[in-house]
């Protein structure tokens, strides 16, 4: 006389034992043997050097943010290929107007030079003593006009 919820606890409780019961055989079954090399943080290769919470530059998260939107957008190709036949012209002409809109954003990207892996840090104009710069802060009658 189990309701709808309990059948799925019943499930939820199989699985987290089951879980665990695959996790103690492997704590038994595994070998330890620890060396100093082994308990290092791993760097794809590399002898990790300094601080472990380093700032990373935004453009490895820009690039991948940008490859996922446009290998998500070009999967939608796969399917209307498949069916390509009995769509039609209609739906060839849509598919048409998606390649363009995803060149245009493709276009857009590679423009700004987000797609750069090495892009040259910014130019910032300096400004000698006196010009375009002021020396002291505004004062309350500046502030009122």
């Amino acid at each position: 006389m189990l309701t709808e919820f309990g059948r799925v606890f019943i499930f939820i409780l199989i699985g987290v034992v089951f879980v665990a019961i695959g996790m103690v055989f492997a704590w038994l079954l595994r070998p330890h043997r620890p060396y100093p090399s082994k308990r290092t943080t791993y760097e794809c290769g590399e002898s990790p050097v300094g601080d472990t919470r380093m700032r990373f530059n935004i453009r490895f998260y820009v690039i991948a943010l940008i490859f996922i939107v446009f290998d998500v957008e070009v999967v939608f190709l796969f399917p209307w290929a498949l069916v390509y036949k009995s769509l039609g012209w209609f739906a060839f002409f849509e598919m048409i107007v998606f390649l363009a809109i995803l060149l245009a954003g493709y276009a857009y990207v590679w423009r700004k030079g987000d797609l750069e892996w090495d892009k040259p840090a910014p130019r910032i104009p300096r400004y000698e003593r006196g010009v375009g710069v002021r020396e002291a802060p505004l004062t309350k009658e500046e502030l009122a006009v």
